[in-house]
């Protein structure tokens, strides 16, 4: 514990405070001695409303306003864009230190640098390129459950830990263990937690120990279905589509999300009958191939039930009515085929909140036909396309006014109104999030329980309702505990 005559350390976080997005997160060690954890792109309403805001705004929303003079080292928790796509900004205001993550993260982070260099920056092929190579010096990844010493001043003693975090490949949470003359603190950053018994990864365990606790919340006020629960649902979007000769258009994540689908889906399809033999499954998304890919390279980073898997011969990842698209042609003429066949498919394509990216493109060409279905598996944040859709959707009871004071759902989609007839799921279960049981077992099964535990990345409901089951646990477990929302 820290000793009452130090002040340190001290905690700030410069994003994952007002709701879900741009996660980075400050240990102050010493006056001189500061270590970030993430640094990610904010999205939706922190952006500024429904779609994002314009690219000024965008810029000015991501340029890192804090000196960097003391700050020894980027450790990432995982590579989803909302954790580590600031980077580009943060090496530009001229960060050169060491980039601590996980083995499988750091041959994942460049794929996903090197798009939101695309997007956000340029693509000048060369500048990209010599970005990545200066990234590449400053990767430093590191093996699961072993301690690494980081570099200090002011007479610290600092040293890392990653353990699996079971949200996404390669995801980690993050324990800090500082030791000084005057005091002795260990503090650990949760990161993106998994849910227990999701597709191809270990489920996290707790730490030992924590002083301070930073932990996202998620899914703070919220329990998903159990695996069974779950595969059932998407079972039953599915035969939407078979029954309707329809496409479920799955707004979904190009790393983490997409490949747990493809999983599941492969099982599905492997155990059902001759409907489903006809079934097609489209990754629309060159990333999310890229990404599926490397997953495939890391199969020792797997689960048991995905090594039994392919012990028997099958291919999780790679199976026969599994179809990608890769170039922008192929896209637009795969989004028209499908929009007039009457051949049942199921389509991944990014962004996983609908706030962009080639989903978008579907969208807009089959949410007004009931013949289909957008079904979300994973958190939409307010202000996102995926959030008015979920929230909207005609099979919805919040729909909105119309111009004539009816109700109708619908959702404008780059200044064009489209109204919502298809059919709308939401499986919260496929979040790679963990819910609000999981997150308080993270805390509950620790040896020596945090004294403060700090609540980020979640909206305002789900922070409150978190805090208020964490100081009710350490009431009954007759432990003190500060719950701070920052």
């Amino acid at each position: 514990m820290s000793s009452s005559k130090s002040k340190f350390p001290q905690f700030i976080h410069h994003g994952a405070v007002d709701g879900v997005t741009g996660s980075c997160h400050r240990l102050i060690a010493s006056e001189n001695c500061h270590y970030l954890i993430d640094c990610g792109l904010f999205q939706g309403d922190e952006l500024g409303g429904e779609g994002g805001s314009g690219g000024d705004s965008v810029l000015q929303k991501h340029q890192i306003e804090f000196d960097l003079t003391h700050v020894k080292a980027l450790i990432v928790t995982h590579v989803h864009i909302d954790h580590i796509g600031r980077l580009p900004y943060l090496m530009a205001a001229g960060f050169k230190g060491p980039i601590y993550c996980s083995y499988p993260s750091a041959k994942l982070l460049p794929l996903v640098i090197e798009d939101a260099l695309k997007i956000g920056f340029t693509r000048d092929k060369t500048l990209i390129k010599n970005f990545l190579k200066q990234v590449d010096k400053q990767l430093k990844p590191l093996p699961y459950g072993t301690w690494q010493a980081l570099d200090a001043e002011d007479g610290l003693q600092v040293k890392l830990k990653l353990q699996r975090a079971g949200h996404i490949l390669g995801s980690a949470y993050v324990e800090l263990d500082v030791k000084g003359d005057d005091y002795a603190h260990r503090a650990v950053f949760s990161g993106d937690l998994g849910a227990p018994y999701a597709p191809l990864l270990p489920a996290p365990r707790s730490p030992y120990k924590a002083d301070t606790l930073v932990i996202e919340s998620t899914y703070g006020d919220k329990l998903h279905d159990d695996r069974k629960g779950r595969k059932k649902r998407l079972k039953a979007a599915i035969e939407h589509a078979i029954a309707n000769g329809g496409t479920v258009m799955v707004p979904a994540f190009s790393i983490g999300r997409t490949q747990e689908l493809l999983y599941e889906l492969e099982e599905l399809i492997t155990k059902g009958d001759e409907r489903w033999q006809g079934l097609e499954v489209i990754v629309d998304s060159p990333l999310a191939a890229k990404f599926t890919e490397v997953y495939k390279q890391l199969k020792p980073y797997w689960d048991a039930e995905a090594h039994k898997r392919l012990a028997a011969g099958r291919h999780p990842l790679s199976f026969d009515n599994l179809y990608t698209v890769d170039s922008h042609k192929e896209h637009l003429s795969t989004v028209s085929y499908l929009a007039k066949s009457s051949r049942p498919a199921v389509v991944l394509a990014a962004s996983g909140m609908a706030n962009g990216g080639r989903i978008l493109n579907y969208l807009k060409a089959m949410l007004a036909n009931p013949r289909h279905a957008v079904l979300f598996v994973g958190y939409q944040a307010r202000g996102t396309y995926g959030h008015s859709i979920q929230r909207y959707g005609s099979n919805n009871l919040n729909s909105r006014q119309d111009e004539q004071g009816g109700k109708s759902g619908w959702v404008d989609i780059d200044s064009k109104r489209i109204d919502i007839n298809a059919q709308v799921f939401t499986i919260s279960g496929y979040s790679a999030h963990a819910d609000q049981k999981d997150l308080i077992n993270f805390v509950k099964r620790m040896r020596h329980w945090p004294s403060q535990i700090r609540i980020v990345h979640g909206d305002a409901k789900a922070k409150r309702v978190l805090k208020t089951k964490l100081l009710e646990l350490a009431k009954n477990a007759a432990k003190p505990l500060k719950v701070v929302i920052p």
